[in-house]
């Protein structure tokens, strides 16, 4: 990864200083220079987990993993591109829950028979997952069904939910690291035969110092987003859902697949569902109080129809899925497929889709 590093952080920014017809190559170079810092900064993250526990680990892993997300979201903020940051909290939602979960489910299936996992943790995770869609749903139905009225108060109603989700994230936490603690802690599976364990100080170091690299690399990222869409004849809403969420959550692709690997499957499933819900619950409402310092106006949390039902959808089968305490291979392919099928229609959606 220290290589790819070496390759792609200096054509990012060389890239950069010349050439307005590059925006597609800077965009390019600067996604992949993210991705192996990211698979730092979700190493360093397991290293903690192992004294801190299954619970812990997976929270600080997609606290950090949410890091390079809510960089590349801030800078696309301060430009005012909302559609982009909506599509990219839409596309990590969906990206955690299908992608990460349903590629470990596949992983770990392909090893072991049969994995299991907690599943009062499980289902703790899929209704706080339900209560994102609803706080979706909600202001969307708003601005559709409300008339020319209700345009004027979504902002408003937008504060108002976001301080409501900030509230409710914060007990969860309280729930899941201190009253309801046993039930997150999870197995330990398999260790990594031989492999050396970094100290807290060397993870914390790593962890500061990939977070920097990635928020260098998520402005340039940023900047070439739009014209580099219009390059190549893609949405915004597409680069946003699929492109630009996937960068953002290399960290949880690559760690919640190894440690499913190693039949770690609670650990693997608080790094997928706990980013979602993370994503959902704290790191929207963070980005509509932010918008009101750093952004050229307010941001709202009115998501398009498409959004919506493509986070609705999601968490349904999640549902399911996560209901019964075990998983195995095909319910992994039966996450991913439903996820390139919101991939296709996000490719073929028009631009004018959007609210």
């Amino acid at each position: 990864m220290l290589n790819l590093l070496l390759v792609f952080v200096p054509i990012a920014i060389g890239l950069e200083f010349f050439a307005h017809e590059r925006h597609v190559l800077i965009f390019v170079a600067s996604a992949l220079a993210i991705i192996p810092a990211a698979g730092w900064l979700g190493r360093a993250t397991e290293q903690i987990a192992v004294k801190t526990g299954e619970g812990i680990g997976g929270l600080l892993n997609a606290t950090f993993g949410n890091a390079a997300e809510l960089i590349i979201a801030i800078m696309a903020l301060q430009r005012g591109l909302y559609d982009v940051v909506k599509a990219s909290l839409t596309g990590s939602i969906i990206g955690n829950i299908l992608l990460v979960m349903g590629a470990s489910m596949l992983a770990g299936g392909l090893k072991f028979r049969e994995q299991k996992f907690n599943t009062t943790a499980a289902r703790t995770q899929a209704t706080m997952m339900t209560l994102a869609a609803i706080s979706l749903i909600l202001p969307a139905a708003f601005h559709y069904l409300g008339g020319s009225e209700a345009l004027g108060r979504e902002g408003d109603l937008s504060l108002e939910i976001a301080l409501v989700l900030l509230a409710t994230y914060a007990l969860h936490l309280l729930f899941s690291l201190r009253s309801h603690r046993h039930l997150f802690e999870g197995g330990h599976g398999e260790t990594e035969a031989g492999g050396a364990h970094w100290s807290t100080r060397k993870s914390l170091l790593i962890l500061t110092g990939a977070t920097a690299l990635i928020a260098w690399m998520s402005e340039i990222l940023v900047g070439a987003v739009e014209p580099a869409a219009a390059s190549v004849g893609m949405s915004k809403i597409f680069v946003g859902v699929i492109i630009v969420a996937i960068v953002g959550n290399a960290a949880e692709h690559s760690t919640a697949i190894l440690v499913a690997m190693k039949n770690r499957m609670d650990l693997s499933l608080s790094i997928a569902m706990g980013s979602s819900v993370q994503i959902a619950l704290f790191v929207a409402p963070v980005l509509v109080l932010l918008s009101y310092v750093v952004g050229p106006r307010p941001m709202d949390l009115v998501f398009t129809p498409a959004e919506v039902l493509a986070v609705f959808l999601a968490v349904l089968i999640t549902g399911e899925i996560a209901g019964d305490g075990e998983c195995n291979w095909i319910e992994g392919v039966q996450l991913l497929a439903v996820y390139l099928i919101l991939g296709i229609v996000f490719f073929f959606l028009p631009e004018a889709a959007a609210p």
